[in-house]
């Protein structure tokens, strides 16, 4: 089965989108006359962009609320579509839309009754990586090898378009090592704590380090008072940054640090340090959901935490230290040698 004009569906968030982006790579390499289309939201719009292997943005969103979805999804006259988020309608369009070869996944009841092709396996109980596992649903247009995760971020293809805003270049210190902490995650991840940022942002040498506090205009809110950004090397973010320009920003620092959350993916993505804070506990540990990319790595407090490996509930992540974050900062930091 050769592909050539094929859909990528993941119409969820943006770490999740970014964890499947190397697909539309890997496909490229084995089919490059293959035009490839990512269905998504607009909200993940320009991370999807930001791929060199994507040919062309389906707006979720647009399409859903259009007149006549499946005239839209017609039009785009695809053969193959991967599911690769399970959404209802989308798996329902597709089929209506007589796309070809509809790839699924097996356990996923929509599945069952729209995709003709349909791949089994386990996310939940996998000890691979959420990439890995994505990859797995391109065997039916026969790619079936196995990627290692190294192998992965090569397949990326990210390159950021948009330029950096003066305002917020001027923010940048090329004497030190231009730091984002990013301490929420709009409760998609298990955090590390804001009294541990505070504790970090106190001992981080501040003639080495100039730091950025990012996050929504939400979590500026939810952080309140709880974090004190009146040291002279601090700058806070908290929302005034749009996605294009978040975007632009995590390109140009030299570091991030953030619980399994999109701004860790952006960053490990783009090449950036990237240090990722994670509990044990399956299913949301690093060993699935770890950012990929050159310069990420993610820190637990114990790989063999009891709590976590019954699959309790645990706060184990907040007992990391502030001091064992700053160690692999200072490790990592040019301007300290």
């Amino acid at each position: 089965m050769i592909p050539k004009r094929l859909i990528i569906s993941r119409t969820d968030s943006i770490g999740d989108v970014i964890l499947t982006l190397p697909m539309a790579g890997i496909i490229k390499e084995k089919y490059p006359n293959c035009k490839i289309f990512f269905l998504g939201k607009t909200y993940t719009k320009s991370i999807i962009e930001l791929s060199q292997y994507v040919d062309e943005f389906l707006n979720w969103d647009e399409i859903q609320q259009n007149e006549n979805p499946l005239a839209e999804f017609k039009k785009i006259e695809a053969d193959t579509i991967i599911h690769v988020f399970s959404n209802k309608q989308v798996a329902e369009l597709a089929k209506k839309a007589k796309i070809r070869n509809r790839i699924g996944t097996l356990g996923r009841i929509p599945h069952v009754f729209t995709c003709n092709k349909k791949v089994y396996f386990s996310r939940k109980k996998s000890n691979f990586h959420e990439a890995q596992l994505n990859l797995k649903l391109l065997s039916p247009i026969g790619i079936t090898h196995i990627f290692d995760r190294d192998e992965i971020p090569k397949y990326y293809g990210f390159q950021v378009k948009s330029k950096l805003p003066e305002k917020l270049k001027e923010l940048l210190d090329p004497n030190r090592f231009n730091l984002v902490l990013h301490p929420k995650s709009q409760g998609s991840a298990k955090e590390w704590g804001l009294k541990n940022f505070q504790e970090l942002i106190s001992i981080l040498p501040q003639s080495q380090f100039k730091i950025f506090i990012s996050g929504t205009e939400a979590e500026k809110q939810l952080i309140g008072n709880e974090l004190e950004l009146t040291q002279p090397n601090v700058v806070s973010l908290l929302g005034k940054l749009s996605l294009d320009e978040f975007i632009s920003f995590i390109n140009s620092v030299d570091g991030l640090i953030a619980a399994s959350t999109g701004p860790l993916h952006i960053a490990s993505s783009l090449g950036v340090n990237a240090i990722g804070l994670y509990s044990s506990r399956r299913p949301i540990h690093p060993g699935r959901w770890s950012p990929i990319g050159e310069k990420a790595q993610a820190v637990v407090f114990d790989p063999n935490c009891a709590k976590c490996a019954k699959g309790e509930n645990c706060d184990c992540i907040t007992k990391i230290s502030a001091q064992k974050i700053m160690d692999l900062l200072l490790k990592m930091n040019p301007k300290n040698k």
